[in-house]
């Protein structure tokens, strides 16, 4: 079963031969594959797999991509990563598709004991908002600056699933404030705090939220100085124009918050408290605590604005909950709804 999912003809998105590049559905679709080469990639090389044995070409190769470079941690020699260029086909002359040049996939943790060692640091790394000190983040933030210095920020894509979800969209961050956007493609990002969205009782959870709320505005205002308050602020504003496309499944308890996260600042808004809502939408409790230690760190997760696309077709399987698999799959019902923070 695991190598099925491994093959790109027994699980790929083969109904997608031909690509609609203004389609969104084709665009996810094809940003998910890309992911799983990166995946496939590293399962290659941990299970040297190479020539007519590789795996992972397949899953970009028919999307008429081509292997530019694999992006290698060089700590542990793992594959974190891989930098896709656009080929077009010699019968396509429609350029008005708008495909980008070239696609950068991070991929997330891979269950595997020569990598996951690794791969569960990083993830306590990014719990402690310490990510951006990590080497993968460094590796993936000169990636994409390479790149957008290569190309142009208007012909790059940012891919990342679950941790490299994680690190996308810390880069993705990053390049709005060096002021070069790139369309970013979030699959089940991680979201740290406790999964409120699990609460059954619609006003329960809606109390929680709102106490939370209240915590969270009320340590800012104990722990934050005027100009550091000031600062978010403005840092939030800057990264509120850049909109990237996020995708959650309701029953992924890693990336179901982010559907809570931004309800939850509409509602703040209609009950008159859009002020609070705005505070604690900029902060989490960890951060405010590095804060009061002396150490202004921003929170990973947070994001002023999303195109969020709900997966509704949710099941009890975590891996099928949180697999980058479903993005592709034919039979999809989903969601969408662009937040944007004003």
């Amino acid at each position: 079963m695991a190598l099925d999912k491994e093959t790109f003809s027994l699980s790929g998105a083969l109904h997608l031969s031909v690509v609609d590049w203004n389609n969104s559905y084709h665009r996810t679709s094809v940003a998910a594959s890309l992911l799983q080469g990166a995946y496939i990639l590293e399962c290659d090389r941990q299970k040297q797999r190479q020539g007519p044995q590789a795996l992972a070409p397949a899953w970009w190769e028919f999307f008429h991509f081509q292997l530019t470079r694999a992006l290698v941690d060089d700590t542990d020699h793992s594959i974190i990563g891989a930098i896709y260029e656009f080929k077009y086909p010699i019968y396509n002359n429609n350029f008005q598709q708008n495909p980008p040049r070239y696609v950068i996939a991070i991929r997330g943790t891979v269950p595997k004991a020569s990598s996951l060692s690794k791969d569960l640091k990083l993830d306590l790394q990014f719990i402690g908002n310490r990510l951006h000190k990590s080497r993968r983040f460094q590796i993936a933030m000169q990636a994409v600056q390479e790149m957008v210095s290569l190309a142009g920020a208007a012909n790059i894509w940012l891919a990342g699933h679950s941790l490299g979800a994680a690190i996308a969209l810390l880069a993705g961050k990053h390049m709005v404030k060096l002021g070069c956007p790139v369309e970013t493609y979030l699959f089940n990002p991680p979201f740290t705090s406790a999964p409120i969205d699990k609460i059954k009782n619609e006003k329960v959870k809606h109390g929680v939220r709102i106490a939370s709320s209240l915590i969270t505005a009320g340590i800012t205002a104990a722990v934050s100085s005027k100009n550091q308050k000031l600062q978010r602020e403005d840092s939030f504003q800057v990264l509120s124009t850049w909109i990237p496309y996020l995708f959650v499944n309701p029953s992924d308890s890693i990336c179901s918050e982010y559907i809570g996260y931004f309800e939850h600042r509409e509602k703040m808004a209609e009950l008159g408290a859009g002020g609070i809502g705005r505070v604690a939408t900029q902060n989490s409790i960890g951060s405010l605590f590095s804060t009061a230690l002396g150490k202004d760190i921003e929170p990973t997760h947070l994001l002023p604005s999303a195109y969020l696309t709900t997966n509704m077709n949710s099941g009890n399987d975590f891996k099928e909950c949180h697999g980058i698999h479903q993005w592709w799959k034919q039979d999809f019902q989903w969601q969408f709804k662009l937040h944007q923070f004003s």
